[in-house]
C-alpha cells in the first residue's frame, strides 16, 4: 500500500510540473463548457430586419413598435420600395423583411382583414423558420389585443416567403459549412503534420541545407495538399449540384477564386502550426483543438453568431471559416458578385499574410 501511494505521489508530481498538461486537463474543460454553454443555442435574438411600411398608419406603427421592442428583432433598415428588399438581403445585414400593404388600417376597418408579408433569408432554414414564427406570434398578439376592443373580429393574414431556399433544404446550410471545415482541416492539419514529420525524423534540416532553396522545399510540401483540396472542392460541388440539388446561382469562377484564397489561408495556418510544434502528435492536437471546435462552434456553420456573447462574437472574427462560409452562401445561394464579398476576401488575404509572416519569422529563428 505504501508503494502504491508513493507511485501515485510521483505521478501527481509529473502532472503538476508539466504546465501544458495542466492547461489541457484543467483549462480545456472550462473553455469547452463556456463555449458549448453559450454557443450551442437555437434561440434567435437581436436579429437585424428591414421594414417596408406602405401604409404608415397607426396600426402599422403599433406593430412595428411591438416588433422593435421585442428581444428578437432590431430594425436595421427602413426601405421604401419592393426593389430594395432583395438588395438588402444580398448585403447580408438582414435576415427578415416585413412588408405592410397599403391602406393597412383602412383594410382592417372596412374589410375586417389586412395583409402582412414576411420574407426570410432561408439560406439557414432553421433560423428562417424561427424568425417567421417569432414575427407571426407578435402580429397574432396584436390582433388578439385589437379584437378585444372591437365587436367584429379582425384578421391579419401573414404571407410567408422563404427567399433563396423555398423548399427549406438542409443542404443550403450544411454544404457551405462542410466545405469550410473540410478544406481548413485538410489543408492546415495535414500540411502541419507533414512538415513536423520531417522535423521529428530529423530530415528537415537536411532538406533545408540541400541545393534547393528552403522556400522551395516548403512549397513542395504544401502543393500536394493544395491539389488534394481542389479535388475535394470539385467533388463537393458536383455532389452538391447533382445529388443534393443545391444550385450555383452566382459565378463559378468567383467561387473558385474565393476558394483558392481560402486554401492559401489554410495552408499558411498549417505552416504556422508547424513552427510551434516539434511532434506530429502535438501538431494533431493543436489542429484538432484549435481548428475543429472553432469551425464548428464559432463560424456560423452550426449556430448563429449573433446569438453568442459579445466576446465570442469578437473571437469568431479570427476564424477563417466564418468568412469563407459567408462567401460560399453569398455566391452559391444568393448569386452575389465580388462587390458584395470584397470585405471577406480582403480579411482572408490579410489573415494569410499574417500567418505567412509569422511562419517565415519563426522559421528563420529556428534556422
Amino acid at each position: 500500500m505504501k508503494q502504491l501511494l508513493t507511485f501515485i505521489k510521483k505521478e501527481f508530481h509529473h502532472i503538476l510540473r508539466d504546465t501544458r498538461s495542466m492547461l489541457v486537463l484543467i483549462g480545456l474543460p472550462i473553455i469547452q463548457l463556456l463555449i458549448f454553454g453559450f454557443a450551442i443555442t437555437n434561440e434567435v435574438r437581436n436579429t437585424n430586419i428591414a421594414i417596408l411600411d406602405n401604409a404608415k398608419d397607426k396600426a402599422t406603427q403599433n406593430i412595428i413598435t411591438r416588433i422593435e421592442s421585442s428581444q428578437y428583432f432590431d430594425i436595421d433598415q427602413t426601405i421604401k420600395t419592393n426593389d430594395q428588399i432583395e438588395k438588402a438581403f444580398k448585403t447580408g445585414r438582414i435576415k427578415l423583411a416585413i412588408v405592410f400593404q397599403s391602406n393597412f388600417m383602412k383594410e382592417l376597418a372596412h374589410n375586417n382583414k389586412a395583409q402582412i408579408q414576411l420574407i426570410s433569408d432561408a439560406t439557414d432554414p432553421n433560423q428562417a423558420t424561427t424568425l417567421i414564427n417569432y414575427a407571426s406570434s407578435i402580429i397574432m398578439d396584436y390582433q388578439n389585443e385589437f379584437n378585444t376592443t372591437n365587436k367584429l373580429p379582425y384578421t391579419i393574414n401573414t404571407e410567408t416567403r422563404m427567399l433563396y431556399n423555398p423548399q427549406l433544404k438542409g443542404a443550403y446550410t450544411s454544404v457551405p459549412g462542410v466545405m469550410g471545415m473540410i478544406l481548413l482541416l485538410i489543408s492546415a492539419m495535414m500540411t502541419s503534420i507533414a512538415i513536423v514529420k520531417e522535423k521529428e525524423l530529423g530530415t528537415m534540416e537536411v532538406l533545408l541545407v540541400s541545393p534547393m532553396k528552403p522556400w522551395l522545399v516548403i512549397i513542395s510540401k504544401v502543393i500536394p495538399y493544395f491539389v488534394i483540396s481542389l479535388i475535394n472542392v470539385a467533388t463537393i460541388l458536383i455532389l452538391s449540384v447533382f445529388v443534393l440539388g443545391l444550385p450555383i446561382q452566382g459565378s463559378l469562377l468567383l467561387l473558385i477564386f474565393s476558394t483558392v484564397i481560402y486554401l492559401f489561408c489554410a495552408l499558411s495556418l498549417g505552416l504556422l502550426i508547424s513552427t510551434v510544434t516539434d511532434t506530429q502528435q502535438a501538431a494533431m492536437l493543436i489542429s484538432l483543438l484549435g481548428l475543429m471546435l472553432p469551425v464548428v462552434m464559432l463560424s456560423g456553420y452550426a449556430f448563429p453568431i449573433a446569438n453568442m456573447p459579445f466576446i465570442l462574437q469578437v473571437i469568431s472574427n479570427a476564424v477563417p471559416a466564418k468568412w469563407y462560409i459567408i462567401i460560399v452562401k453569398g455566391v452559391m445561394i444568393k448569386g452575389i458578385d465580388i462587390t458584395q464579398i470584397w470585405k471577406e476576401l480582403v480579411i482572408l488575404l490579410g489573415m494569410t499574410a499574417v500567418f505567412l509572416l509569422i511562419s517565415i519569422k519563426r522559421f528563420k529563428i529556428r534556422l
